[in-house]
């Protein structure tokens, strides 16, 4: 896969932390840009967050037309038969960005990699599997598409996860982010589960929680 292009936003010059985002399909790098000042961060905190575009792609479900996305759905049942290769293509892209800013000079245990929707199943696959100790995973309305075939890092075998859900979610329903959690409790993980009143979307309440993640994990 060639190299993502992505939107890059600095909260404060020298960049002490890192997050980088991923949107879900038919999105872009934009989709999140506009929460960045409703995190709550501090006000001297200097983070650098990095929204990737996803690669444009045939997807199966919607009819075989091409648009932004992390790797091809087959089919839309509750296990989501996904093209794991792909998706694999995808964490391995966004692995390279997470080795730049490492180049950078900011270390990968201040460096936080979340998700939407499918970008969360890149975020799982990339967060578990990266051979330096990361910050943290955010995994948001999404699901473990790579559970069944993930090479989990001795690195990343402790990092903090946080799964975030929508209780009226009609396109990833609440029982895969559920499934996603007892799936990472049988691996060894404590990951932190939270609902929120809402359907495939980001509330400001989730919004706020990512910030403080980002504050205990990236920032401390």
């Amino acid at each position: 896969m060639q190299e993502l292009k992505y939107i890059e936003l600095e909260t404060n010059p020298n960049p002490t932390a890192a997050v980088i985002w991923l949107h879900g399909l038919g999105a872009s790098g934009h989709d999140f840009e506009p929460v960045v000042p409703e995190l709550g961060l501090p006000n001297d905190a200097a983070v650098r967050f990095l929204f990737p575009h996803a690669p444009v792609m045939p997807v199966t479900i919607n009819g075989g037309m091409s648009m932004p996305a992390w790797y091809d759905i087959k089919a839309m049942d509750i296990d989501r038969v996904v093209d794991t290769e792909q998706l694999k293509a995808s964490s391995d892209a966004v692995a390279r960005m997470v080795d730049r800013e490492i180049e950078r000079g900011i270390p990968a245990s201040r460096i936080v990699i979340a998700g939407f929707s499918q970008g969360g199943a890149v975020a799982y696959e990339l967060g578990l599997t990266y051979p330096q100790r990361l910050a943290g995973i955010l995994a948001l309305s999404t699901y473990f598409a790579t559970a069944q075939t993930i090479e989990v890092s001795e690195a990343n075998r402790d990092t903090p996860i946080n799964v975030y859900h929508g209780t009226f979610d009609p396109v990833v329903p609440e029982a895969l982010g559920q499934q996603s959690v007892k799936t990472l409790g049988t691996m060894g993980y404590q990951p932190r589960y939270e609902t929120y009143p809402m359907e495939h979307s980001v509330c400001l309440e989730e919004v706020q929680d990512i910030g403080e993640f980002i504050v205990k994990h990236a920032l401390a």
